[in-house]
């Protein structure tokens, strides 16, 4: 029996989740399933330009586990682009975090807002614009190894952002 994956930290889920050829009706498009784990390799490693220990880090995985992981996504992404299929991301074993935190630059202060819940527009404090993600956001989530940190694990399924599982009844003996 394989052992159980851990969650993988991951900053926040997709905004779009199907990408597909223009002018192709979705119906008749074979999809390719890219995970949100996969897909934030993809964004650490390649739109970063992180080194694969540090992207490692990023996720809480083994090196070895992120080249797996990366190595998949650019499969994927490749038969996409080259045989003209859509690209759907869901799925995944993952933690997100269920904070973000901002930094004012004009006051110095700190925040945080709920995952999920936008960008906030202006310093809560001395109503500011001039507003950054945190330091420690900017990567990916925060938290603890596997599912005990501040983050919300996902595990398997095709969705990732749908719901748990429910627990199995309890019985009376």
């Amino acid at each position: 029996m394989p052992r159980p994956k851990c969650c993988r930290r991951v900053a926040g889920l997709p905004r779009c989740n199907v990408f597909k050829p223009a002018g192709i009706p979705a119906c008749s498009l074979e999809e390719v399933i890219l995970t949100v784990d996969e897909l934030e390799a993809v964004r650490l490693a390649d739109l970063q330009g992180l080194y694969q220990e540090q992207a490692a880090q990023e996720m809480n995985i083994s090196r070895q586990t992120f080249g797996r992981i990366i190595e998949s996504a650019h499969r994927k992404v490749a038969e996409t682009l080259v045989q003209g299929k859509a690209l759907r991301i869901e799925g995944g074993v993952i933690e997100v975090a269920e904070t973000r935190s901002f930094t004012c630059y004009d006051c110095q202060h700190a925040w945080e807002v709920p995952f999920g819940a936008g960008r906030p527009q202006e310093c809560p404090k001395c109503k500011g614009l001039n507003i950054h993600c945190a330091p420690e956001d900017r990567g990916a989530g925060r938290g603890q190894r596997g599912c005990g940190g501040r983050g919300r694990c996902h595990r398997g399924g095709r969705s990732a952002s749908g719901p748990k599982p429910a627990a199995p009844p309890e019985t009376k003996e």
